[in-house]
């Protein structure tokens, strides 16, 4: 019988987004928020500027990149790259995931953008890198965080590609490198690695792409929240701080002082390290475990943001479904229930399993001893009695 651990995580948060706070955080670090004041004076300006500043710096974007904080996180930054960019070429649209799905749809479906072509790969998987036609743009996330496959490296994207790169980098922001020469347009959320509160998005644009909106106009009606332009010309002043609808000073103070622990930690080389450090100990362990394993079966292409485990074959064949279903779901609800870890569910729409936050503000060591918990789970509640 496998032994009930006697230790607890220090913090029990695995979530993968909302994602844990960084390590001492307190409400205390909102205290100088700009609050009760316009998010156009010039306290509010300096202290959004001071934001989209660290960001810049922290992970080395260029200086002719353009970097705005834009509404409703990560989709809403994605969705107004989408809506604002595309139709000029044909688009390949990369999807692995459950996210990467969501942006064929609005392509597809509701942009409806002439000569798409979709490459499509199974939770776990990844498509076929080499057959992406960089003629064309290109449309992909970096990390999927719902089925924690990310993509190797930058390799295979051309320098000279006539084509825009589309990168949705939520959940590899602050955790992978990225080569900000082979990005046209990246999205993310402070909401992931940096654990900020939610509904603030952050685009990244390369002259490239300032070129693009500047000389081609969608043909379909851009939404206020949606808007990048002052007549024909990028609007600047999102640029500055002076964003399209108001944002939470309470946010904005919140990700400063997360951005300030980044720079404290070592920077960008720190946060990188974490993540892996995270990773490896998952690795290790896993490879003992009873009765769960990766869902990215090739490590080159494993996530050390979004970990996300599935459970065995051996274990799926030999167990009926729905009580399976019904046993994981209990071993959930006791983890939860004794603070142990909460939210580590498998995304809706992947394969049944775990997944783990492995981003820089969580400590490998509670990882580490929440894995315990899943091989002592496994014996308490998964396996079947014959």
């Amino acid at each position: 019988m496998n032994a009930k651990p006697s230790l607890k995580p220090n913090n029990p948060l695995f979530s993968s987004g909302p994602c844990p706070k960084r390590p001492g955080w307190n409400l205390a670090v909102l205290s100088n928020a700009i609050l009760g004041r316009s998010h156009r004076s010039k306290k509010a300006l300096d202290r959004i500027n001071k934001v989209i500043s660290l960001i810049k710096e922290t992970l080395n974007i260029p200086s002719n990149y353009h970097v705005g904080i834009v509404p409703a996180s990560d989709t809403g930054a994605i969705e107004m790259l989408l809506w604002n960019l595309l139709g000029k070429k044909p688009v390949d649209v990369l999807a692995w995931e459950s996210f990467g799905n969501d942006w064929v749809k609005d392509i597809v479906n509701q942009l409806i953008v002439p000569n798409t072509r979709v490459l499509k790969a199974d939770y776990g998987e990844i498509v076929d890198l080499s057959q992406v036609n960089f003629n064309n743009d290109v449309v992909f996330t970096w990390n999927g965080t719902t089925s924690g496959v990310c993509v190797p490296d930058a390799d295979w994207i051309e320098d000279d590609r006539e084509g825009l790169t589309i990168c949705d980098a939520t959940s590899a922001v602050f955790s992978m490198n990225l080569p900000w020469h082979k990005l046209d347009a990246t999205t993310f959320s402070w909401q992931k690695v940096l654990g900020g509160e939610a509904q603030h998005g952050v685009i990244v644009l390369s002259p490239k792409v300032v070129y693009r909106l500047e000389s081609f106009k969608a043909e379909r009606p851009i939404p206020k929240i949606f808007q990048l332009m002052n007549k024909s010309s990028l609007n600047k002043k999102l640029f500055l701080g002076s964003t399209i609808n108001t944002p939470s000073m309470l946010c904005i103070e919140d990700v400063l002082d997360s951005l300030t622990w980044v720079k404290k930690i070592g920077g960008l080389k720190k946060t990188i390290e974490l993540s892996n450090k995270n990773l490896s100990v998952v690795e290790k362990k896993i490879k003992e475990s009873s009765w769960l394993d990766f869902l990215a079966k090739d490590k080159k292409v494993r996530s050390c943001t979004s970990i996300c485990l599935k459970i065995k074959t051996s274990v799926l064949e030999t167990n009926d479904q729905e009580i399976l279903k019904n046993n994981l779901s209990a071993l959930l609800d006791y983890l939860e229930e004794n603070n142990i870890a909460h939210d580590i569910g498998a995304y809706r729409d992947a394969p049944r399993g775990i997944r783990i936050w492995g981003g820089a503000t969580v400590n490998y060591k509670d990882i580490d001893i929440l894995l315990d918990w899943l091989e002592w789970g496994y014996h308490e509640y998964i396996k079947k009695e014959n």
